[in-house]
């Protein structure tokens, strides 16, 4: 027997799995085999025993001999690699060697690494058992050194092993976090036929995979950050959320309703009620409507004389107190997502109380300022007299300014000798030429009265007084250039110089424009003043491609613009881009015998206002800093 036991003691451990080792440590504890002890027990039932221990752990992995020697066993080799964050392989540790067997108890010492635990032991102690595990998750990294030895009995009793360290490597892990949602799918509402897309994203780490539900079931195959339904239908409406998940857990997304609305056949607005003209005396109330049908129902937008009107966006639109200034042209657009109609134009006239105004509203003076010279770069300005019922001549004055603007005003680049020629719309024989003006105190009275500044007796600019009674209806022109092949800055101007009280029936300027060359980038400023004590409603335009189209005339500015500034407030009035062929700027240009835009889509531009007394500016540019001939009028338009 007591060979047995020594032979028993002289047998080696196997380097298994955790867990067959586990199980070797408690049914086969002190396995040894000895090649001459086998031999002589071949024959005895208990050699049988061992010889098939022996078969069955060698079918269990390789066998590790240590003759004499009392060893640590284990199915994890010192140094151990952990990461912090990450659960370690189960270890388990066995006594090899005489002496000890299968011990009854362990000595843990050293330093045991956070997160991990020797069959439950966290910290330096002893504890009963036979079969010691290591299992855990790091959570702190760094290099831990842990002592163990093996005890014949309970309680450190019997024989002891030597002390053995086992190494214990944790490298820094990744932490893991939870997903967290960053941006949550969003409501949808479409037509049948309509293509839905979700959209989330969270964080989390390791990265978070995606489940997206529908009413709380998982849709098959959704499992990316974006869910898309195409061509839906009343079926797949209901609430979409989506499911993050990784190892640290798991987040839902705020739910998203899809709505599916029925396919709406779409209907341009057309109108059933139209604006009516009307008739009001100053300070009356006067209301404009309209009705139009279309799918879906159509918003509107109000305008007067072909500028919108702020707020006025419904299908009525009311004045609580009319004022001589809201005469003009009213009309409302009908839009909805299938088109627009513009309604026909309503008439609205603003009558005054009491007695007829005696000093008519009127245009009584146009000034260009720009560049003037020879060939290309001769300015011309246009001038007609006129006025239905009107009988008789008007006075006017026409100057020509250069050296004076320069040496009254600081002006740089003047022309420095301009020449003025004034002819007779159809004559070809000039009425008059002016190179130097003559200095005379008759001249000078002209001046002050129209209320031009002082041009000094022996400057070279022009100007000319038409002899008493003046110039009787027609159309005019006037021709600015210089004596010589210099070009320069010039100022032109056409006064109105009756002075007196005008009626309905006296003769007044009705028309006046300027043919330039604006150079790339440059801004025209043409200005022109309203006279008397009651409104007057005006046509301004700056034509451009019409002047190539209809006329033939080359290197016309593409795309002209007008702005409409106050001179008296510094206000911008209005402006316009291109005209559009709506119907209050076609009116207009009809009853002022305009020459037509004919085509609506031209990129001319134009503006129908109704202007106060006052001094104003039209600005003229191209669009994107062009540069080209433009002609720019201003009409009276009653």
């Amino acid at each position: 027997m007591k060979t047995l036991h020594t032979l028993l003691h002289r047998l080696t451990w196997f380097n298994l799995p955790a867990a067959l080792l586990l199980g070797l440590l408690q049914r086969t504890p002190v396995l040894r085999l000895v090649a001459a002890a086998a031999d002589r027990l071949t024959g005895a039932p208990l050699g049988a025993v061992i010889r098939a221990a022996t078969v069955s752990a060698a079918s269990l992995g390789a066998m590790h001999t240590l003759v004499g020697a009392t060893t640590l066993i284990t199915n994890q080799a010192s140094p151990l690699a952990a990461n912090v964050g990450t659960a370690i392989a189960t270890v388990a540790f066995g006594i090899n060697g005489p002496g000890v067997g299968q011990p009854g108890s362990w000595v843990v010492g050293g330093s045991i690494p956070p997160g991990l635990n020797f069959s439950g032991l966290t910290a330096p102690a002893t504890i009963n058992l036979a079969n010691l595990v290591l299992t855990g998750t790091p959570t702190t990294s760094g290099n831990f050194t842990v002592t163990l030895q093996g005890w014949e009995d309970k309680n450190r009793k019997g024989n002891g092993s030597p002390i053995y360290n086992y190494v214990i490597n944790v490298a820094t892990g990744v932490v893991a976090t939870p997903p967290a949602f960053t941006g949550h799918p969003a409501a949808q509402t479409l037509p049948a036929g309509g293509t839905a897309t979700f959209s989330a994203t969270a964080s989390g780490t390791p990265t978070p995979t995606f489940q997206w539900t529908k009413n709380g079931t998982a849709l098959p195959g959704a499992t990316n950050a974006t869910y898309s339904l195409t061509g839906v239908q009343s079926p797949d409406a209901g609430l979409y959320t989506v499911v993050a998940t990784n190892s640290a857990g798991s987040a839902t997304s705020n739910a998203a309703q899809l709505t599916v609305t029925a396919v709406v056949t779409l209907v341009a607005p057309t109108f059933t009620t139209q604006p009516a003209a009307q008739s009001a005396p100053v300070g009356t109330s006067v209301t404009f409507s309209a009705a139009a049908g279309g799918t879906p129902a159509p918003t509107f937008q109000w305008l007067k004389d072909g500028g919108p009107i702020t707020g006025a966006t419904s299908a009525t639109y009311a004045l609580a107190s009319a004022a001589l200034t809201d005469g003009g042209l009213y009309t409302v657009v009908a839009t909805n997502s299938s088109g627009s109609a513009t309604s026909t134009g309503a008439a609205l006239t603003v009558t005054a109380v009491g007695p007829a105004p005696t000093d008519f509203g009127r245009l009584i003076n146009l000034s260009i300022l720009t560049n003037a010279g020879p060939g290309a770069s001769v300015l011309t300005m246009g001038a007609v007299i006129g006025g239905a019922g009107s009988a008789g001549a008007l006075p006017l004055v026409i100057r020509a300014v250069g050296p004076t603007l320069g040496t009254a005003f600081g002006i740089g680049g003047v022309l420095a000798d301009p020449v003025m020629t004034l002819n007779a719309q159809g004559t070809a024989a000039p009425i008059a030429v002016n190179d130097n003006w003559d200095g005379s105190v008759a001249t000078r009275a002209a001046f002050s009265s129209v209320g031009a500044f002082v041009l000094p007796t022996n400057s070279l600019d022009c100007a000319y007084v038409p002899p008493v009674p003046g110039l009787r209806a027609g159309g005019y022109t006037v021709q600015v250039s210089g004596t010589t092949s210099a070009t320069g800055l010039v100022i032109a101007e056409i006064y109105d110089a009756a002075g007196a009280a005008r009626t309905t029936t006296t003769p007044r300027l009705i028309n006046l424009s300027t043919l330039a060359q604006i150079d790339p980038g440059a801004t025209l400023a043409v200005g022109f003043v309203i006279g008397g004590t009651a409104p007057c409603r005006v046509l301004v335009r700056a034509v451009g491609p019409t002047l190539g189209t209809a006329f033939g005339i080359g290197g016309v500015m593409a795309d002209p613009g007008l702005v409409l500034f106050s001179n008296d407030t510094g206000l911008q009035i209005g402006a316009n881009d291109d005209w559009g062929g709506g119907p209050a700027l076609t009116n207009a240009m009809s009853s002022v015998g305009a020459f037509a835009l004919a085509d609506p889509a031209s990129l001319d531009a134009g503006l129908v206002v109704t202007l106060a007394p006052g001094a104003y500016s039209v600005r003229v540019s191209g669009k994107n800093a062009t540069g080209g001939t433009a002609i720019v009028e201003v009409y009276e338009a009653r």
